[in-house]
């Protein structure tokens, strides 16, 4: 066995036609192709599942056990494979407690930092707490130490422990909102239908579910309304603000509808009850610690002049040049610095490594659940390039996603660092610069799906540019482009204006969204793109729109909303979070395709209905695994399971339904098709077809009708939920909004997206995307460019204009890249 290279032999994996390969190892390895050719089948379904097995089965024997339930990829064999590490784009965790800080695990070193050089004051006076020393008549004549003291408040504090600091524990979380920072609150704009009066059933949770004690609820408001004279007979929108406030928040008598509400919210068993009055709770910061998560007393512990919670606002760039000036001055005592320096240096190393990956504009107290899928990746990146492990292989996916060019080096420039590790890196990727930089290419193609999975390249970056077989190749020697745009729209003289911006970073600024233009909004990693588009505009023009309880960002207002009738916010999350939802299920396809099973005569003889041919409700689908095809099995240790059921082996359904065909093939063959191989079976079905037809123009064409939700990646889950609006009519006056369309896109698929968007701004609609990919920012018919840079140091508005109006721009790092391609 030849120890300098990874042998793949007969590779079969989902699409992969039997390929053969050899990979060098401890090398920067980039497989690139089209979306759906089969990179990620190599990559992770084949070489990390294998490694990740084979690890498993050298583990101990309780751990081998599991060995067995874990299928070996579809491969004649794999020499030369050390144990794997999958770093993907899954996010973090949905744990709200969870945080930038505590998943690096610096939050924990602050924490120690913090209850040994911590300095407290009193949270009443904040007068600085004295030792004090109480001596006890005992036997054996022990002093104890109290704590500290405050002699003004008479007010004293245990000694300090890391745990105090946590927001997790007991020991220092804020006993009102239990360390999470926020409380629930009834919103009072949700919890009204305002045109009618309560006598009329206003009062909307009232009204729509049984909450098992109306009649006593409806008796304690006319009792309130009697003795406030509030008239239950007047449409809510004309009765008085704070009679309606009120009939919330009570009186002396009652203790109001809020609290009601809460408490059945808190105390229920039924989790229907729950979720129904969920609906019209919104999530408000914490009054008893303002959303700072721990107690008074342990705020008041400060360390420079700060206190914990202050210090974790701070950007990771201007926390590690203050912890660097720290060593520097030295201005604790001996002691406390000799404690002091050795947390502070791995703080700063923990820092740096996030820098690295390009993540500086991040706090630590960012709540896990904002970050994207990439954000997420690099954090998992930077974690693993501290542990300072060798001999192991890396795989991972789109590392560049969410990442402006001016970061790219320095992620490549750490990749590197884990090769040079000894590692061998593998990474899915499309982007240019990160080809240049490999070792060793790989190009899968010629197409995607059935028409893919053959090694179309495999080797040096300046050898792809010379293959006549290699699309990538034709693309990155220029011999195929995506061509520069030459017309810009002048759109319809209409605006959307975001006025005094001001949530996170964005510095107070004001920014027009011109009408029907493809307008993209580029910067740096953490200029505030996001928070201007997603969290400001987003999220007021659904609460306009759609009575959406989500709230805005922070701005003063925003003008022209009258200009649109319908705003649509695309993202990357899942359009299902179980197996049984799919591509057929959520563009309604799959509808008229169980009609026509049910039409068929042998399924009208046996007296079938459409629902029968659903996985989603009993009665047709295999009960064993609830129509899901698989069985999850929990690893403890390990992630979990999916084993193919071995009832329906799979189908989902019982065999009464399998046995119906449709010119030939069962439900569960149609499920099996490609979007392509739909389109060519449903020749006369033209609604069916024109659904399928969508997905075919957003380049999905190689994803199977069926295929489990759980499969897809987020830029697959995004433009399936592209294409589900393409189906639907236009209105000419719709707001669409993507979050990096081109994430998981090769050159060629760009393309096909570009005509997309533009197609529908054709219609008279504005797309408006956030994006890093220059080939989509060129071919924009207007730019908001944001930052100059990230975190404290973005948030202001650099540029706006067309493509070549934003390269004379010398303040943009956007202009500065685009100027090298136009």
């Amino acid at each position: 066995m030849d120890k300098n290279f990874i042998r793949i032999k007969g590779a079969r994996t989902n699409n992969l036609d039997n390929i053969s390969l050899d990979l060098p190892r401890n090398k920067l390895i980039v497989i690139t192709g089209l979306s759906g050719s089969g990179k990620s089948s190599l990559a992770f379904d084949t070489i990390y599942a294998e490694g990740q097995r084979r690890y498993v089965e050298s583990l101990s024997a309780y751990a081998q056990q599991f060995v067995g339930l874990m299928d070996k990829p579809p491969v004649d064999s794999i020499e030369g494979l050390s144990p794997a590490i999958a770093i993907d784009q899954r996010t973090i965790g949905s744990n709200p407690r969870s945080t930038v800080g505590t998943i690096t695990e610096i939050y924990d070193h602050l924490r120690l930092l913090f209850s040994r050089v911590g300095i407290p004051y009193c949270p009443n006076c904040n007068t600085k707490l004295k030792k004090q020393i109480i001596k006890k008549s005992n036997k054996k004549k022990l002093d104890k130490i109290i704590a500290f003291t405050c002699l003004k408040c008479n007010f004293n504090l245990s000694p300090l422990e890391p745990r105090n600091f946590s927001f997790n524990s007991s020991y220092g979380a804020c006993f009102s909102c239990g360390g999470l920072g926020k409380d629930l609150q009834v919103d009072d704009n949700l919890v009204w239908n305002h045109n009618l009066s309560i006598d009329e059933g206003a009062i909307k949770p009232l009204s729509k579910i049984n909450l098992g004690s109306q009649r006593e609820v409806l008796e304690e408001i006319y009792s309130l309304a009697q003795r406030n004279n509030i008239s239950l007979q007047v449409p809510i929108k004309n009765l008085d603000s704070k009679k309606r406030n009120l009939i919330l928040q009570g009186d002396k008598h009652w203790s109001g509808l809020s609290y009601y509400l809460l408490n059945k919210y808190k105390n229920t068993k039924s989790s229907f009850v729950r979720q129904e009055v969920n609906k019209y709770l919104r999530s408000v910061d914490c009054l008893a610690c303002q959303a700072k998560k721990l107690r008074a007393e342990f705020l008041a512990v400060k360390f420079g002049q700060e206190n914990i919670f202050q210090i974790s606002q701070k950007s990771i760039i201007d926390l590690s040049l203050q912890f660097e000036n720290f060593l520097k001055k030295n201005n604790l005592n001996n002691n406390q610095f000799l404690i002091a320096e050795p947390i502070i240096k791995e703080i700063i190393k923990k820092l740096s490594f996030l820098s690295m990956v390009g993540l500086d504009y991040l706090s630590l107290n960012r709540s896990a659940i904002t970050l994207s899928g990439g954000e997420s990746q690099r954090i998992r990146l930077a974690s693993q390039v501290g542990s300072n492990l060798s001999g192991v292989v890396y795989v991972l996916d789109e590392p560049t996603v969410g990442l402006h060019q001016k970061d790219n080096e320095k992620l490549i420039e750490m990749l590197k660092n884990l090769r040079d590790n000894d590692n061998t890196v593998i990474v899915v990727e499309h982007d240019e610069a990160m080809m240049k930089a490999a070792d060793f290419l790989v190009d899968i193609g010629p197409k995607a799906g059935e028409d893919g999975g053959e090694i179309m390249f495999s080797g040096k970056y300046q050898d792809i540019l010379k293959s006549k077989e290699s699309l990538t190749g034709a693309y990155l020697s220029k011999k195929l482009s995506i061509p520069n745009k030459t017309n810009f729209r002048k759109g319809n003289s209409k605006k959307i204006k975001i006025i005094g911006a001001k949530e996170h970073n964005l510095k107070n600024i004001n920014v027009d969204i011109e009408l029907g233009k493809l307008i993209a909004i580029t910067g740096v990693s953490g200029s505030g793109k996001s928070t201007l588009i997603s969290d400001i505009l987003a999220k007021s023009l659904n609460k306009k729109f759609y009575r959406a309880k989500a709230q805005p960002g922070e701005h003063k207002k925003i003008e022209g909303i009258e200009n649109i009738n319908k705003v649509i916010a695309i993202d990357q999350s899942p359009i299902g979070r179980t197996p049984r939802s799919n591509p057929a299920t959520y563009t309604g396809a799959f509808t008229y395709i169980r009609d026509l099973f049910a039409n068929e005569p042998e399924a009208r003889l046996k007296r079938l209905k459409a629902g029968d041919f659903s996985f989603n409700i009993a009665g047709g689908r295999c009960e064993q695994c609830a129509g899901d095809g698989v069985i999850k099995v929990e690893m403890q240790f390990l992630s979990d399971i999916y084993l193919t059921c071995d009832l329906c082996q799979g189908k989902r359904f019982k065999d009464k339904i399998l046995d119906i065909k449709y010119q030939d093939k069962n439900i569960y063959d149609v499920l099996n098709l490609s979007i392509s191989q739909a389109l060519d079976f449903f020749t006369k079905k033209d609604a069916l077809r024109e659904k399928l037809n969508t997905l075919a123009k957003v380049g999905l064409d190689y994803i199977k009708l069926g295929q489990a939700a759980t499969t897809f990646s987020g830029g697959e889950a995004q433009r399936i939920k592209l294409a589900t609006e393409l189906s639907r009519r236009s209105t000419g006056k719709t707001l669409y909004i993507l979050d990096e369309p081109t994430t998981g896109l090769h050159f060629a698929d760009i393309e096909k997206l570009l005509k997309v968007l533009n197609m529908l701004v054709d219609q008279g609609n504005t797309v408006l995307i956030i994006e890093h990919n220059l080939d989509v920012i060129k071919s924009v018919d207007h730019i908001i460019d944001l930052g100059p840079d990230g975190g404290d140091k973005g948030g202001y508005l650099v540029a706006s204009g067309t493509p070549k109006e934003i390269i004379k721009e010398k303040r943009s790092y956007t202009g500065e890249y685009l100027k090298k391609i136009i």
